[in-house]
């Protein structure tokens, strides 16, 4: 089976398209070596997917060439526990990034946008 049908079957990817762009930019790799997606996939073949929900390390377990509900994308493949524990982890330091910064309790004025725009690099 073809790996870009399998991203979209297992739900890491809403499109097949999407799915063979990231094999073309390189965020899939398979057994450690970027990925095509006429790549075939088989039962047992380790995964490093990176797309905007995180970085996922997976095995491949079964194979679909359908998509169908998210309950039964999961049992297509199996997580590994330190990309489990790291993903938590990156969610986490997101999550407190937000509460350091202070809110204000109106917008931000030209001057403030200017000065955060300064502060990012744009």
């Amino acid at each position: 089976m073809r790996i870009d049908k399998w991203l979209w079957a297992s739900r890491f990817f809403k499109t097949r398209s999407l799915a063979g762009k990231a094999c073309e930019l390189g965020r899939i790799e398979a057994s450690g070596q970027r990925a095509k997606a006429a790549r075939e996939v088989r039962i047992g073949d380790l995964l490093r997917i990176n797309n905007e929900a995180g970085l996922f390390h997976v095995e491949v377990v079964g194979l679909s060439e359908m998509r169908g509900p998210a309950a039964i994308a999961q049992t297509l493949y199996r997580e590994t526990e330190e990309s489990k524990a790291q993903r938590l982890q990156v969610a986490a330091e997101r999550k407190a990034m937000a509460l350091s910064e202070p809110l204000s309790e109106n917008k931000p004025s030209k001057r403030d946008r200017r000065q955060m725009d300064r502060l990012r690099g744009r």
